[in-house]
């Protein structure tokens, strides 16, 4: 048994020292002629690989600065407290005509009653992009309070009441957004017509919210030429981190015209690339306004 027992101790001390010889090797990068350095290789390979991807990793870590305040306060106008709602529609396209004259007889009502703090900021159908659908904008000047508001008293509404269960009737889907104002851009107001209106929906990565501010907010003074700059928007509840561009223009040509034209301008291409690699999908809808939208 003692036998054996210095057998092992002697055969643990070989594989240590032996260990202790690959780390060595594997720290000089050398070893001796003619023997075959298989277990330092790949400890070697694997220290430097492990070492290759910390470099690699660290070129793409997004250093934040702190903050005490949220996205929301940093890029709003907070004396005003606007809140907006956006709604999309998806209507059975042989009720699309009947559906639109529903929300003309209804929409504008609530929009001129006092007794509602909303404003119908424009509604419209999408042209381009998903067919048969409405788009309606709707802004509660007092925020969430206001909103609240609205719905209450939106319930009482027989009108109202009526109005909602006719329209159910011809949705196929619908879904809703709450929205924040940029603090740059420029608050949308009614519009004479005829114009075309381009919604450029962007979903950006979780995190790039502030980033994507900083540009636009150096960028939307080259835009301004044309009044194409109608509106700009952030969510709050229903699909985060989505911002909403909404633009004008006076039909396809111009909206060609005016954005090759920004190419032109000192400082456009940068905002493009830095801001592109923010952003996970896009999407863009060509929409005409409805009779009921005060944006025409």
């Amino acid at each position: 048994r003692m036998l054996g027992a210095l057998a092992q101790r002697k055969m643990a001390t070989g594989v240590l020292q032996r260990v202790r010889g690959g780390l060595a090797l594997a720290k000089s990068g050398a070893h001796p002629a003619g023997q075959p350095l298989v277990w330092g290789r790949g400890f070697a390979t694997s220290s430097s690989r492990n070492r290759e991807d910390s470099w690699f990793k660290s070129l793409f870590v997004r250093k934040v600065d702190p903050r005490k305040d949220a996205h929301a306060n940093l890029l709003t106008k907070n004396e005003e407290s606007n809140l907006y709602k956006i709604q999309f529609h998806n209507v059975k396209p042989e009720c699309l005509d009947a559906y639109n004259k529903l929300c003309e007889d209804v929409l504008p009502s609530i929009h001129a009653d006092k007794y509602y703090p909303c404003e119908l900021v424009g509604t419209w159908n999408t042209w381009y992009g998903e067919q048969d659908q409405a788009v309606h904008l709707w802004r509660y000047r007092g925020g969430y309070p206001a909103l609240t508001e609205v719905m209450n008293k939106l319930r009482q509404n027989k009108e109202f009441t009526a109005y909602r269960k006719e329209r159910g009737k011809m949705l196929l889907s619908r879904r809703n957004q709450l929205l924040l104002e940029f603090s740059f851009w420029n608050e949308p107001v009614p519009r004479e017509g005829p114009n075309i209106y381009e919604l450029r929906s962007y979903q950006l990565r979780p995190g790039t919210m502030i980033e994507w501010g900083n540009y636009w907010a150096r960028a939307i003074g080259l835009r301004q030429h044309n009044r194409e700059a109608v509106g700009g928007f952030f969510s709050q509840i229903g699909n985060l981190y989505m911002v909403h561009h909404l633009w004008a223009y006076k039909d396809l040509q111009s909206r060609e015209d005016t954005r090759n034209a920004a190419w032109q301008e000192e400082g456009w291409h940068e905002v493009v690339y830095y801001t592109v690699p923010l952003i996970q999908h896009m999407d863009s809808r060509i929409m005409i306004p409805t009779k009921a939208s005060p944006m025409q």
